[in-house]
């Protein structure tokens, strides 16, 4: 598997879905209380550890041939993956404010760009969709 193929799948792995989930809450909360360097050291560095981890040793091959690697594979692309970005800090910046309409505005943000290739076309294929 190329190493583009591994950082795009690797974003499925349940350790890295399970990463993101709880530390994206942690920061959450950290950044409700203004605790700015503790966010950001729970927002991004346990994170980045799992990434690094993952793409070094796991095997990813499962994932891509999943139906959730299918639907990654072809509908994941680099603009969604900076709109769900774009949700997260639109979430923090919830939680810095005290603004739960953020708050909320931010995890739809994200759950969207999850759900971004049920609205596209069944003929669609991103850049990443390639022959197993």
């Amino acid at each position: 598997m190329e190493f583009r193929d591994r950082v795009l799948y690797h974003q499925i792995h349940p350790a890295k879905l399970l990463t993101d989930g709880v530390t994206a809450a942690a920061a959450t909360a950290l950044l409700w209380r203004h605790w700015l360097a503790w966010a950001l050291v729970v927002g991004f560095l346990p994170s980045i550890l799992v990434t690094l981890a993952l793409l070094r040793w796991a095997d990813l091959e499962p994932y891509r041939h999943s139906a959730f690697g299918h639907y990654v594979g072809r509908f994941m692309t680099r603009r969604v993956e900076g709109a769900r970005f774009g949700g997260l800090a639109v979430l923090w910046s919830g939680a810095w404010l005290r603004c739960p309409t953020l708050i909320a505005l931010g995890v739809a943000g994200i759950a969207a760009c999850w759900l971004w290739g049920i609205r596209a076309p069944a003929g669609h294929i991103s850049r990443y969709d390639r022959d197993p």
